[in-house]
C-alpha cells in the first residue's frame, strides 16, 4: 500500500475520515459475527445492521460521551466529522443521527490512519460488547 508522508491526518476533512472509519470498524464486526458462527449472509446482513448503521453508531458515540471513555483528542476528531458539510444523509435517518454516525466514523479513520491500532481495537470491541450487551438503546 502507498501512503502519503504528507498528509496531516490532524488535518483531514472529517468526510475523508468517515470514509475510512466506516469500513475499518465494519471490519471489527464482521469478524465478531463470523467468530459468532454467523454464516448466512441475509442473516449476517441483518445482524450487522446492529452494530454498524447510522442509528447504531449515532447510539454509541452517545454512550461513549456518556460514560466519558473518550480523549481529547478523539472527541475533538468526532465534533469536526459531526460537524462536517455533507451533500447527502441516509434516507432513513434524522439529520442528527446522520452527523453523529459521521463523527463516529471520522473518529474510527483517525485512529486508524494515525496508527493507533491499539486504541481503535479497544474501541471497537467496546462497541461491539455494548450492543451484544443491548446497550445501547435505540429505534431501528
Amino acid at each position: 500500500m502507498m501512503e502519503n508522508q504528507n498528509v496531516d491526518y490532524k488535518q483531514l476533512n472529517g468526510i475523508a475520515l468517515a470514509y475510512l472509519g466506516d469500513s475499518v470498524y465494519e471490519v471489527f464486526v464482521r469478524k465478531h459475527l463470523l467468530n459468532l458462527g454467523i454464516t448466512k449472509p441475509n442473516r449476517l446482513q441483518m445482524t450487522a445492521r446492529k452494530y454498524v448503521s447510522a442509528k447504531a453508531q449515532a447510539a454509541l458515540i452517545d454512550l461513549m460521551i456518556e460514560d466519558d471513555i473518550l480523549t481529547d483528542e478523539e472527541d475533538a476528531v468526532f465534533k469536526r466529522g459531526r460537524n462536517a458539510k455533507s451533500y447527502t444523509h441516509a434516507k432513513n435517518t434524522s439529520v442528527l443521527t446522520y452527523r453523529h454516525s459521521t463523527g463516529f466514523e471520522a473518529m474510527m479513520g483517525y485512529l486508524s490512519l494515525s496508527k493507533q491500532d491499539d486504541r481503535l481495537e479497544e474501541l471497537s470491541n467496546w462497541c461491539i460488547e455494548q450492543v451484544d450487551a443491548g446497550r445501547p438503546k435505540y429505534e431501528d
